[in-house]
């Protein structure tokens, strides 16, 4: 059986509303009708849409549908274990269309397929959070304030508000979903909790740039530094630290200090990269202006050698 995601048909996300899908569905009705639509493929999307607001539009099959799990569209898939005798009447499900799964379940899901209310799992929820990089790096506990769709009793979908404390873990990167088991809504007839899923979005750093669990700063040298050698205090997100700069560092280079990149609750830890820029005074007195010509006469050092000899014949 290959799923569909009726949410991504009807254009809403997972927490929408009832009243949401259905102000989504008359506005694709009009759009794809047969009888009105330009478009090429009106028919086919008419009836995707048709099909996905049937389902979605019905508390008791919407649950049903959540229960299936998350797939890629067009993925072929089953149905967990246990699915079945909750809600399809332990039916098989071999060479059988989502459809015409979800049209059997009509009186099914009240009554239950051992002839009791059945477990119903509570929603899961979803919300966008963005954590500055120090928060990233050492673990943060965050509040947060959300709206989410629940269905009562009477099978009414409404908002309900939740406040939630969520202890975000050291070590987390952009881009990272993570997954907070039981923080979502609440279960009926003792249906499980449903879990929070939080986006993270790492702000941009001034200092820092942030490539995974990888950190790159770039550090500025002067020429006599690069030159002769040096020890330079810098950041960290830990706190400073002292590098050594050995004679003849030149500008790209890198300097790899292992494990001081963002670092997860298992111990798992990213580097952090310092890159050599070589910084040009551009204001000097007179004193250091006849140093630099000093040194200008005297040197031998010509960084343009391989220019000379090549590229000619």
């Amino acid at each position: 059986m290959k799923y569909k995601d009726y949410y991504a048909i009807m254009g809403v996300d997972r927490g929408a509303s009832g009243e949401d899908i259905k102000k989504a569905y008359r506005k694709l009705a009009r759009k794809y009708h047969p009888d009105v639509s330009k478009e090429a493929n009106a028919e086919e999307r008419f009836k995707e849409v048709a099909e996905a607001y049937e389902t979605l539009k019905d508390p008791e099959k919407r649950a049903a549908y959540e229960q299936l799990g998350r797939h890629k569209a067009g993925q072929e898939f089953r149905p967990p274990p246990d699915w079945g005798q909750a809600f399809g009447g332990g039916a098989s499900f071999d060479d059988i269309d989502l459809a015409d799964l979800f049209a059997g379940l009509t009186g099914r899901a009240h009554r239950g397929g051992r002839g009791g209310a059945i477990p119903m799992p509570g929603r899961d929820f979803e919300a966008a959070v963005r954590i500055t990089l120090e928060q990233a790096f050492h673990g943060t506990e965050i509040d947060l304030d959300l709206s989410a769709p629940e269905v009562d009793a009477s099978g009414q979908v409404r908002r309900v508000p939740h406040h939630l404390k969520v202890r975000v873990p050291q070590g987390v990167t952009d881009g990272q979903k993570l997954r907070v088991p039981g923080k979502g809504g609440k279960g009926a007839n003792g249906g499980r909790d449903g879990d929070l899923y939080l986006d993270i979005q790492v702000a941009a750093h001034p200092l820092f740039r942030i490539d995974g669990q990888d950190l790159y700063l770039d550090l500025p040298l002067t020429p006599w530094e690069a030159v002769l050698g040096t020890q330079v205090e810098m950041p960290t997100p830990s706190g400073k630290i002292a590098l050594k700069i050995p004679a003849g560092t030149h500008a790209g280079q890198q300097f790899r200090l292992a494990g001081r990149g963002l670092k997860r609750t298992d111990g798992k830890a990213g580097n952090l990269y310092a890159i050599v820029q070589i910084a040009v005074p551009t204001v000097i007195a007179e004193p250091e202006r006849a140093l630099f010509r000093q040194l200008a006469e005297t040197s031998t050092f010509n960084p343009r050698g391989h220019l000379e000899t090549g590229g000619g014949e």
